[in-house]
């Protein structure tokens, strides 16, 4: 588990109406945007746009984009570091965890497979470890975005690393962008209905699978 690390020391502007925030994980940078680990990021876009939004704040080393009620949040800390952004936001705009979704990739999924829990281990994944350790609780409400599996060995090693930090093959990128949007669906339905609703609505394969 990772380790808990101190909150940023910048001063926020004050309190907001956010209810809810939705956090896609990833890393900042132009040559990071279309790799395997971003799709969270790609989200949180996506639901952006859908709103009208702009990722025109800055706060606790993230880009945020903010409504009325709700929060989107890019980390720009590195994956590794996603609690500390997290851990931060929560602190400042006084929300519980179980008020946070965060959405990530997973390369235990088969590509284009949702699969969205009220809590749980992080599986393996480097960011959630941190959200996880940084919060000190798993009941953190997560989706994850399947990216599929590498071809080397199922954990650790330079196969994985690869992998996630590869953009998609021609040929996936159709699927992951179905896969993207869908996820944004899971985000709304979560939003709008709860964690039980957006499991048994999104939950599984894409539906050209199904």
């Amino acid at each position: 588990m990772a380790a808990a690390e101190e909150p940023s020391p910048e001063v926020h502007p004050g309190p907001t109406a956010a209810t809810r925030l939705v956090l896609g994980l990833g890393n900042p940078g132009e040559e990071y945007r279309s790799t395997r680990h971003n799709v969270g990021f790609r989200v949180v876009e996506e639901l952006a746009r859908r709103r009208g939004l702009a990722f025109t704040g800055a706060e606790c080393r993230s880009r945020l984009a903010e409504g009325d009620d709700l929060l989107l949040v890019q980390p720009q800390t590195y994956m590794n570091r996603s609690g500390y952004a997290l851990r931060c936001l929560l602190e400042r705009r006084e929300l519980e965890p179980e008020a946070v979704l965060v959405v990530y990739d997973d390369v235990h999924l088969p590509l284009g497979r949702l699969r969205l829990r009220p809590g749980g281990s992080p599986g393996g994944h480097r960011g959630m470890e941190s959200v996880i350790g940084n919060l000190r609780t798993d009941a953190v409400p997560r989706l994850r975005l399947g990216v599929g599996e590498a071809d080397g060995p199922p954990e650790g090693g330079d196969e994985l690393v690869d992998h996630v930090l590869g953009a998609f093959e021609e040929e996936e990128e159709a699927a992951a962008e179905a896969m993207v949007l869908r996820g944004a669906d899971a985000c709304e339905t979560w939003l709008s209905a709860g964690s039980e609703a957006a499991m048994q609505r999104h939950n599984g394969p894409p539906p050209e699978e199904s």
